[in-house]
């Protein structure tokens, strides 16, 4: 399995650019896309779902230009889009088989595969409820249901813990871990935490382009040594937020803990602290805002 994305642009009533020159390629397991609402995450998914075509650049699954043969890619792909809906009068059974038959599986595979599928999301015991019904958790699973019908080797989800409580969105990150074995899955969101608890890989984008991709892990090397926690006044907080790039900051009774990203030590009194990846996301964040605005 390979996805290779080859120097893709998006471009919007003639001006405006939502992707720009973007290239990346992919392999089994869970990639992360990481960046912030409006970056041009939705723009790409729907490029490589083969919703809309690419202005400029070309994408390829196992060899295969998708614009030219987008049926190569869409019988093994799975999608969720952001804005997934239902049909609230049907019930589980109804809804998946009638997009079963949509995708071609009909009869008993048909009926095997959405009992299975119904189990693997924890819902079988509802499959007969309306899904007008369901919460935005339940609804969420058997989007997943339906983008796993046809046993997808790509697997694209966009936004899918948006608006979800933490206890289904634990839940639905950790469907997702377990469903990446041999498939390639594509996780864009922009909460760093879901892709902190799935990804394998993780490719960071903003206006439009890439700015990184690499491993969980040599994100945080990239990172190690420069973030750190200093204790200040809360009157000092405003201008310490001018000065440096500041993660987090919590009010105790010593004053500001504040948590910040920076190549020297701040203060004296700043320790030393392990990164995050919410570290390593807002610093490679910065400095591309800083290239682009320079």
């Amino acid at each position: 399995m390979r996805l290779v994305i080859e120097k893709v642009s998006k471009r919007y009533n003639g001006r405006i650019w939502g992707l720009k020159g973007f290239s990346l390629e992919v392999g089994p397991g869970v990639l992360g896309l990481l960046g912030p609402n409006g970056a041009g995450k939705t723009t790409l998914m729907r490029i490589l779902a083969t919703i809309t075509r690419a202005t400029e650049g070309r994408v390829t699954w196992n060899g295969v230009d998708i614009a030219r043969s987008p049926d190569a890619l869409r019988a093994e792909l799975g999608y969720l889009p952001q804005d997934f809906g239902v049909y609230p009068n049907l019930d589980a059974v109804e809804f998946l088989e009638y997009l079963a038959a949509v995708k071609g599986l009909r009869g008993r595979t048909a009926r095997r595969r959405i009992d299975e599928l119904l189990e693997v999301v924890n819902l079988l015991e509802v499959r007969k409820r309306p899904l007008g019904s369901y919460s935005g958790g339940m609804k969420q699973r058997i989007g997943i249901a339906q983008a796993l019908l046809n046993d997808p080797k790509l697997l694209i989800v966009d936004e899918p813990t948006a608006g979800l409580d933490p206890e289904e969105r634990v839940r639905f990150r950790n469907l997702l871990s377990e469903l990446s074995g041999q498939r390639i899955v594509i996780l864009s969101t922009h909460i760093v935490s879901d892709v902190e608890a799935t990804a394998t890989n993780i490719a960071i984008i903003s206006n439009g382009t890439l700015v990184t991709h690499a491993s969980p892990e040599a994100l945080l090397q990239s990172v190690e040594g420069k973030v750190w926690e200093w204790v200040i006044p809360s009157a000092a907080l405003a201008e310490a937020k001018e000065c440096f790039l500041i993660s987090s900051a919590t009010h105790r009774s010593d004053g500001v803990h504040a948590r910040l990203v920076d190549d020297e030590q701040p203060d004296p009194d700043a320790e030393p602290v392990p990164p995050t990846l919410e570290d390593a996301y807002l610093r490679h964040i910065s400095a591309h805002r800083r290239a682009v605005y320079a």
